[in-house]
Formats: C-alpha cells, structure tokens, sequence
C-alpha cells in the first residue's frame, strides 16, 4: 500500500512539474489544436491551444511504473497497453498539427491498429492461468468463455472504450475528470481483492489525471489530444480485463455509453430521414448550442459520471 501511495505522487508530481515545460515547449513546436470550422463558434477561440497533451500524463504514468512496478508483469502490461493505444493517437495527433488540418489517421488505419492491439492483449490474457477467460456477471456468478470468444470479445472491450472515450473528449476537462471519476470504483475494487500492482497502476494513473487537470481545466492550457483520449480508454478496457469486469465497465463507464449514443441515434436518424435529434452530437456539444456554459456542461457531466461511478461500485460490494 505504501508503495502505491508513493506511485501517485511521484506521477502527480511529475506531471505538475513537466506541465509548463512541455507547455512551452508544444507553443514553439507550434502543435496547436485544429478546431472543428463546423463545431461550437465558442471553440474558434481554442484554436492553437497546444494538444497531445497526453504525452504529459502518460509520463507521469510511465515513471511512477517504471520506479514502482517495474517487477509486476501485470503492471506493466497495463502500462504497455497504455502507450500502445497513447501511440496510435500520437500518431493521429502528429498528422493533424503537421498538416493543420482536422483530419489525421483514416478511420480504418486507427481502427486496424486499434484491433491488432486488442488481439494480442485478449490472447495474453486468455492464456494467463490467474485472468483466463472468466467474465464476472453483475447479477452474480461468472462466464467462462471459450478462447475462441474471449480473444475478440476482448479486443472489442477495448476499441469500444478507447474510442468511446475519445468521443468525450471534446470540453475542458471533461474527459480527464470522468475517466478519474471512472478509476474511484476500481481502485476500491483492486485494494479489496488485494490486487496491489494493479491499484498502484490504477492510482498513479488517477493521480497524473488530477495533475494534468491542473493545466486542462477551464480555460485549458493545453488539450490531451487523441494521445490522451485513447490512451485513457485502453486503460479503463485493460483493468475490466485483466479483473474479468468487462460488463461492470458498461455501468461504471456510463458517460461514455451516453456520449457515443448519442453520435450513433444522431448519424442513424440523419441517415434515415434527413434529420438531426440533437443541435450537434456528441451531446456534450448540443448542450453548448443549448447555451450552456462549457464549465456548467463539464461539472454536470462529471457528476453523472460519479452517479454511473457509484452504482459500479455497489455492484462491485455486492460480489466482492
């Protein structure tokens, strides 16, 4: 526990430290945010506003792992999956800031990559004797999947997320808070069960959110860019696998169900008649062409998270 507890705050510290830094630095790289010409007019603002801002957390993340955890192979699997799915919206974030424009990787390079990824990490986790294939239900008991349909069904937890919460991302702390939010349940999970490498990932995770929202709270220095966005779901994804939680995650991660929704009720409906339900979606921004204030949208947002949060972590005492 002490260990874990010193996890977090050399990665809350690290990232508190190296924030102005890579501030500066991404303002004379130029690597501002492309904002959206058809989005929010209250965004065109925003433009310029350095992103890939997830390399930040993600270091706070790596260091404390790599003083803390470097022994636990469970540990840094998850740290690994991490930087994977970081690197992937890297490489998305690299394109759009080259080239100013809104668009980076295609949609099927992303997702090609997206799914390798979770391949390997279902196929390693369905071969580890202490995880397996066994999927805890919310209503009690448990599902032993064969290999056959554990591998992909992982490898969909994780696109899902990864990309669900990329679609959050989108306001000022927004998603950093929620997926904060989203760890809480967990971690009181992982300290219950006794699952000391996995809570010191989690908690040092959590701690370089609470340090990079310092710098990305309203007005944001800086944005987490598809570098922090994915990375951040691919974390959720592989703690709910290598827990067996993938279904509690739909509950806990309920914001995020609730934002991608709404992008698919919206494209589905456009589709059919023409017509849109929401002013914009993800909802987030039909909100602010409501008139909502974003600070009011994010807090807002933030305490549905922590409901969705609450009712995961009810289900979790009820088995645990």
């Amino acid at each position: 526990m002490t260990s874990s507890i010193f996890a977090g705050i050399v990665s809350f510290v690290t990232v508190i430290i190296l924030g102005p830094k890579l501030i500066d630095e991404l303002h004379k790289l130029k690597y501002g945010q492309t904002v959206r010409t058809d989005g929010p007019s209250t965004h065109l603002k925003k433009s310029g506003v350095p992103t890939m801002g997830g390399i930040l957390f993600l270091t706070g993340l790596t260091v404390s792992m790599l003083i803390f955890a470097y022994r636990s192979n469970e540990a840094l699997l998850a740290l690994a999956v991490t930087l994977g799915y970081g690197l992937i919206g890297f490489l998305d974030d690299f394109i759009i800031v080259k080239k100013k424009r809104n668009l980076g990787l295609k949609a099927r390079q992303k997702l090609f990559f997206q799914i390798t990824l979770g391949l390997i990490i279902g196929l390693w986790a369905a071969k580890e004797p202490h995880i397996g294939t066994f999927i805890y239900l919310p209503w009690g008991g448990a599902w032993e999947l064969p290999i056959w349909a554990f591998v992909p069904f992982a490898c969909f937890v994780l696109v899902w997320i990864s990309n669900a919460v990329n679609i959050t991302d989108g306001l000022d702390g927004l998603s950093a808070g929620s997926t904060a939010i989203a760890l809480l349940p967990y971690l009181i999970l992982l300290y219950r069960t006794g699952r000391t490498d996995l809570f010191s990932f989690a908690l040092a995770l959590f701690a370089s959110l609470l340090g990079f929202l310092w710098f990305n709270a309203y007005p944001a220095q800086i944005f987490m860019g598809d570098t922090g966005s994915l990375a951040l779901g691919a974390a959720l994804g592989v703690i709910s696998i290598l827990t067996g939680t993938e279904l509690f995650l739909v509950v806990i991660g309920g914001l995020f169900v609730v934002e991608t929704l709404s992008v698919v009720i919206q494209v589905t409906y456009f589709k059919k008649t023409g017509k849109r339900i929401f002013k914009m979606s993800p909802i987030h921004h039909h909100f602010e062409l409501v008139g909502w204030p974003e600070t009011k949208i994010v807090i807002r947002f933030w305490l549905i998270a922590l409901l969705f949060a609450g009712l995961g972590l009810v289900l979790f005492l009820r088995l645990w």
